[in-house]
């Protein structure tokens, strides 16, 4: 079952709803939030990114990158979300679940983002919860996989508190700015002990 399987109207206002946060996809009149928010936190999300193409925060790459984004949904091979904080709306980061794969594995892998002034604030902790208990309740996958280098103490808390799992290391793992990199590997089964999974739901519009 896909996640987004909508029309392109509808797409774009269903989202998960968390703990104080809410996902949804990514539309063009999110792109001056968007590329404000990522421009402003380039320095803090380097280390951890692979290196951001030239025109990566240009209105046009924001265009493709939606195309993109519809098409992976289409397809249900992954869902790029957008995260952002329910009381006043404001956009802290994004969170894809990706390299969906169906048959015999029902697994997918997810990364994240987060903004730098709403970092360390546990949002993207909520948010991680709440894809993962929709992606074992309405995506119906068995497995979600994360990927993440050893020194980023933040992000392996913030998995951690998700109900993930380190898995092992894998050697030169990622191309991670400009150069292939260890990552630790964590996963989180459908019947694992819940972290305290929050309840979630699917709805259409904010309100």
């Amino acid at each position: 079952m896909a996640l987004f399987r909508l029309t392109p109207a509808r797409e774009a206002s269903t989202f998960i709803r968390g703990d104080g946060v809410f996902l949804r996809p990514a539309r063009m009149d999110d792109f001056d939030d968007w590329s404000a928010l990522r421009d402003h936190s380039r320095d803090f999300l380097t280390p951890w990114e692979p290196l951001w193409p030239a025109d990566d925060l240009t209105r046009s790459a924001f265009r493709r990158r939606l195309k993109r984004q519809s098409e992976e949904m289409a397809r249900d091979e992954a869902f790029p979300l957008l995260v952002f904080r329910a009381r006043d709306k404001a956009l802290l980061g994004g969170l894809t679940l990706g390299q969906i794969r169906r048959g015999v594995a029902q697994t997918a892998t997810v990364g994240y983002w987060m903004g730098v002034g709403f970092a360390g604030q546990g949002y993207m902790s909520r948010a991680l919860r709440a894809a993962v208990s929709y992606s074992f309740s309405t995506l119906r996958l068995h497995r979600i996989e994360a990927a993440c280098l050893p020194t980023n103490n933040a992000s392996i808390r913030v998995l951690e508190s998700a109900g993930f799992r380190r898995e092992g290391l894998a050697r030169s793992y990622l191309r991670i700015n400009g150069r292939w990199q260890d990552h630790l590997l964590f996963a989180v089964l459908e019947s694992d002990p819940p972290p305290t999974r929050l309840r979630v739901a699917a709805a259409s519009g904010p309100g």
